[in-house]
Formats: C-alpha cells, sequence, structure tokens
C-alpha cells in the first residue's frame, strides 16, 4: 500500500504507539489527523507536529464519534485511512469489589466497541474512496489470555475476531483491512502500574511502528514483530503452560495490590 498522498486519522495519537504513527506517517508524506481524550496533549502534540490536525474525541462515547465523522469528512473529504489505536489496559484483580459496573468495562468500551463504532461510522466513507483501509491495533494478548489484564485480553482477543470477519467481508471492496498486533512495548501505558512490566521483554515503540509501516507498505493484513509469531506459536503449542507462566505475574501484582 502507497503511504504517500493519503489521509489518515489516528485514534489516540498523543503518546505511546499512536504518537509515534503519527512521527512515522507524517515522514511518509501523508496528511495526518490525531484524535485524543485530551485537550492539552493534542496540543502538545500539534505543537511537535505542526503540519497535523487534531480533534478532541473519546471512542468510547457514540456522540463524540458521531460529531467526530462530521467535522474531518466536511473538513477533509480525502480521508482515506483510519487507524484505530486508542487503547487502555489496566492490571485487574477481578475479586476487588471497589471496580463498579461501569468502570470494569472501560477496556471494553474502548478497545473494542470504541473500535467497532468507528469503523461502523466511517465505513460509507471509506468504501467511496478509490483505495482506503483500516488499521485496527490489538496485542499479542489476543492469542493467549493474560491474568494480570483479563478485561483488557478479553478486548484485545475481540479486536483479533473483529478484523478477521471485517477483512472477510470486505474482501470485495476496495477497502483494506490490516491488525497490527504489538508484543509489550515501552510506552507510557504502563505508567500507573503497581507492577512494572520487565524490561527485558519489551519492544521499543519506534521499532514497532517501523515494523507497522513496512507492513502496510507490503499489504501484510496481520502485521506482527518476531516476539509475537513466536507467542502464537507457543499458543498453539503449549496453550496452558505459556497461561501459567503468564499467571506468576498475577500473583505479583495481587499481593502488591493488597499492600496498596
Amino acid at each position: 500500500m502507497d503511504l504517500k498522498n493519503n489521509t489518515i486519522l489516528i485514534t489516540g495519537g498523543t503518546s505511546g504507539i499512536g504518537l509515534e504513527l503519527v512521527r512515522q506517517l507524517t515522514e511518509q508524506g501523508s496528511t495526518i489527523i490525531v484524535t485524543g481524550r485530551k485537550q492539552e496533549a493534542l496540543n502538545d502534540t500539534k505543537r511537535r507536529f505542526p503540519g497535523i490536525h487534531v480533534f478532541r474525541s473519546d471512542v468510547s462515547d457514540p456522540q463524540d464519534i458521531e460529531r467526530l465523522y462530521e467535522e474531518v469528512t466536511k473538513q477533509y473529504p480525502d480521508l482515506n485511512i483510519i487507524i484505530n489505536n486508542a487503547g487502555e489496559m489496566r492490571l485487574l484483580d477481578l475479586q476487588d469489589a471497589s471496580k463498579d459496573l461501569e468502570n470494569i468495562t472501560r477496556e471494553i468500551d474502548i478497545n473494542l466497541t470504541g473500535t467497532i463504532r468507528m469503523v461502523h461510522q466511517f465505513l460509507p466513507h471509506l468504501t467511496q474512496k478509490r483505495t482506503a483501509a483500516i488499521v485496527n491495533v490489538s496485542s499479542a494478548i489476543a492469542f493467549i489470555p493474560y491474568s494480570t489484564a483479563p478485561v483488557y485480553s478479553a478486548s484485545k482477543a475481540g479486536v483479533h475476531a473483529y478484523s478477521q470477519a471485517l477483512r472477510l467481508q470486505l474482501s470485495k471492496t476496495n477497502v483494506k483491512v490490516f491488525e497490527l498486533v504489538p508484543p509489550g512495548v515501552n510506552t507510557n501505558l504502563q505508567n500507573d502500574w503497581v507492577l512494572p512490566p520487565n524490561p527485558s521483554q519489551m519492544m521499543d515503540v519506534d521499532k514497532l511502528v517501523s515494523v507497522a509501516i513496512k507492513g502496510l507498505l507490503n499489504d501484510t493484513p496481520e502485521i506482527k514483530p518476531f516476539l509475537v509469531n513466536v507467542i502464537k506459536f507457543l499458543s498453539r503449542l503449549m496453550p496452558k503452560q505459556l497461561m501459567k507462566l503468564g499467571h506468576r505475574e498475577f500473583e505479583k501484582f495481587r499481593k502488591l495490590n493488597i499492600q496498596q
């Protein structure tokens, strides 16, 4: 896929993977539109990359998505690529009753429902373009449940399944469907975690996005760094052992969480 002279909308583009996508896609020569929940973060991103365009929007709010669609398609009718990157990951003890019913599903609302709603809202516009694409950001955790982040795991498994179904349904249209599957990545996603991740198991965000750019240029439907291919293979070969290995982190997390 050619990444020059496109108009690309990136949700959650003010930090982490999204911000690095802004940087590297700007270098490719496309018009970049960035959304995020916090206006201050959008302003900071705009200062770093003066050529981009920013819109405050929360993907967990359907009214925000409707408003975003009206504003963006009116101002930038050439929009032909959306990247559903906005996401949240929390470490959760499901026996902790302090989270209310609305709070406990927050990652579903942002990661999964937000992705589905964005696609549903923008798809009629994208199908009218000569070339178009949808990029959904899932996770290696989509292939193997991670007990320390159970709701996040469910949301990303959902994004993976949805992306596969969407690709099949759109196979006879001009809209390509890509799935970017990151491993653990060094971003501010982990800033509030009581149990920090092991740095040796994390990928640098610039390297991940370089893999993503290469995958898009080569029309690779499921874009996975080497480590994710290993995880996916092991999830088929020895799923129980892999889950038990990951569950050791939950025991550490629970002890730390209780001590707080």
